[in-house]
């Protein structure tokens, strides 16, 4: 690995960022340093701008790619090359409002049901049942599950927040039939290996592209043509669900984990509850008007 590459992790380490921070970070470095195929200390302030302005104009970055690029260059530049440059002061790309796709519950329904092998289909189910992450879900441990009370220990949060989740009922018996598949002594969804007999010894979950393969055979079998349906749309549709239900908003920020409940009011635009009987709601409001 190259210095820049090392020093840059080390101060991403100690900042406590996350590891996919820290892959995304030095991810924007390693393509600035392929750019200018130098290493970025002898990179100037000017040239800088050049490059935004080039990945923005030239390459055509989407405003979250472009954000990604701005934060991780300005941490690499303010704390490990300590520039203090006015460039990083006014840095911005414009915000983008993307609704996510959203599948109903009959639809969540029959992707599920065109999963066919059961490790899949489980790990699946309980990203779905309990809103949860890919690597979220794929990092479940044995201990997480508090059977008592029928929650989820969710440790393994985007930015290291800890929360618990409902377990549905279900979901229990399910995970338990799967785990006497494996009898793995910590992981819920380990690796199977290449025979599928070595997952009670493996040292790692199921593998990100396995499950994400998995999704997209069952939304292609099952017909589903929304775009952009992947893993993380079962966490929008359980959270568009949760609300069609009535369950409180804030409720909902705590179960996916929100900092913010501005991210979480994203899946107001989801639904149509509370619009069917609007009008009515309305008229009968304005009855008094002359």
């Amino acid at each position: 690995m190259t210095d820049w590459y090392e020093k840059s992790m080390r101060a991403l380490q100690l900042a406590g960022k996350g590891e996919r921070t820290q892959q995304a970070y030095t991810r924007s470095v390693r393509k600035l340093v392929e750019f200018f195929d130098k290493s970025p200390e002898l990179i100037s302030e000017t040239e800088l701008q050049d490059y935004f302005l080039h990945r923005r104009i030239v390459d055509e970055w989407s405003p979250n790619t472009m954000r990604i690029c701005h934060a991780g260059i300005r941490f690499f530049f303010a704390h490990v090359l300590e520039r203090d440059w006015r460039t990083f002061d006014y840095l911005g790309a414009q915000k983008e409002f993307r609704l996510p796709t959203v599948l109903s519950r009959e639809e969540v329904r029959r992707v599920l049901s065109c999963v066919y092998t059961f490790h899949n289909r489980a790990y699946l189910s309980t990203a779905y049942a309990c809103g949860l992450r890919l690597q979220e879900a794929l990092y479940l441990e044995i201990s997480d599950i508090d059977s008592d009370r029928m929650m989820l220990h969710v440790h393994r949060g985007k930015g290291s927040r800890d929360r618990f989740v409902p377990l549905p009922s279900k979901v229990l018996p399910m995970l338990r039939s799967y785990w006497k598949t494996h009898r793995h002594p910590r992981l819920l969804f380990p690796a199977l290996g290449r025979n599928g007999k070595n997952a009670a010894k493996a040292q790692y979950p199921m593998a990100i592209s396995s499950v994400q393969g998995a999704m997209k055979n069952a939304v292609r079998e099952a017909g589903i043509h929304k775009k952009n349906v992947r893993i993380h749309t079962l966490r929008h549709s359980y959270a568009t669900h949760l609300l069609e239900e009535g369950v409180n908003l804030r409720v909902i920020q705590r179960y996916l984990g929100h900092a913010s409940i501005e991210t979480t009011m994203i899946y107001l635009h989801l639904t149509q509850k509370g619009n069917e009987d609007a009008s009515q709601l309305i008229n009968a409001l304005m009855e008094d008007l002359r």
